[in-house]
């Protein structure tokens, strides 16, 4: 009897409730899907699905993070032979070969951090095409010159951020001159805008010579300026927050010392893109001008958005 009253009293227990998953999860979860299917379908690789929603994977295996099987298998092909990327096998009139190649640079550069790629020549090849893009002044140009940033063309910054980056993976002694160049650049670069002085930060990281903490502190003080009520930021002072130009700027903040404003800053920031976040565990793409529609702008929009949870994770973790 007693052991029909346990089973009884088993069965009618309520079962525990699922654990709902986390905003990085949900993201993770919708990027996935979305580079896995990618070239299967359109028969290309995109720099929107196979560089920066990539990069956020790698983010993510860097993390500990696991992911379903496969998911990167065929854009780590891709990426690992730079002679294609000239020719992702889309439309000819889509086909920007300097936005390609130094997306795919970035992303293969991210590859190769977590051990996707291991031969070393794919990425010298990668390193060579993007330093002949550097410009005389040490920083690279984005593909829409003169224009603001947008989550696929980057701007300024964040483009000459990420080529810097690759170089010093490729072969730090070969690059020094123009890595060298770059640092100036980062330390010289007027930062009118909240989006070019957070792709500045993202650069400067902790270097703590004076030229850095001088150019630090003009950043500082534009995101300063520039925080919305909401707890995010617009690409200018006076915008509006959107999705893209929060998460680069809790990106820039990660990468600092921390300190109890830049802690704060990041907790908004994070909290304004988890409120953003859709049901699929995507956002509304960051457009410019603001409000349209984007296939690609969506999918750089979710990438650079998990970027920034994956990077503040801890912060929200800490005691305010």
């Amino acid at each position: 009897m007693m052991w029909f009253l346990a089973l009884y009293t088993l069965m009618s227990e309520p079962a525990p409730a699922e654990r709902a998953p986390t905003p990085e999860e949900r993201a993770l979860t919708y990027l996935a899907g979305e580079v896995q299917r990618w070239p299967g379908e359109n028969k290309c690789f995109s720099c929107h699905n196979n560089g920066d929603a990539a990069r956020a994977l790698h983010a993510a295996l860097r993390a500990g993070r696991k992911l379903p099987p496969n998911t990167l298998d065929e854009t780590t092909r891709w990426l690992a032979d730079p002679a294609r990327w000239d020719r992702n096998g889309g439309d000819e009139a889509f086909n920007n070969k300097y936005l390609g190649r130094r997306v795919f640079a970035a992303t293969l550069t991210s590859a190769a951090e977590v051990g996707l790629v291991k031969e070393r020549e794919p990425l010298l090849r990668a390193a060579a095409m993007v330093a002949e893009q550097q410009e005389r002044d040490g920083g690279w140009k984005p593909d829409a010159d003169g224009l603001l940033g947008s989550p696929i063309t980057h701007g300024p910054a964040l483009t000459t951020v990420l080529a810097r980056r690759t170089l010093l993976r490729a072969d730090e002694r070969k690059y020094a001159e123009a890595v060298k160049r770059a640092d100036i650049w980062l330390r010289n670069r007027p930062v009118p805008s909240v989006l070019e002085a957070a792709g500045v930060l993202l650069g400067l990281e902790r270097a703590d010579d004076e030229a850095a903490k001088t150019q630090r502190r003009k950043c500082f003080d534009v995101v300063r300026r520039g925080e919305s009520k909401d707890g995010g930021w617009g690409p200018y002072v006076t915008s509006p927050s959107e999705v893209f130009d929060t998460a680069i700027v809790v990106l820039a903040l990660a990468s600092q010392d921390q300190t109890e404003e830049t802690r704060s800053w990041i907790r908004r920031g994070r909290a304004y893109l988890i409120a953003n976040q859709r049901k699929d565990g995507s956002w509304q793409e960051t457009t410019r001008p603001s409000g349209a529609e984007s296939y690609p702008q969506r999918i750089s929009t979710a990438a650079w958005a998990t970027l920034a949870l994956l990077a503040s994770v801890e912060t929200e973790k800490k005691p305010p």
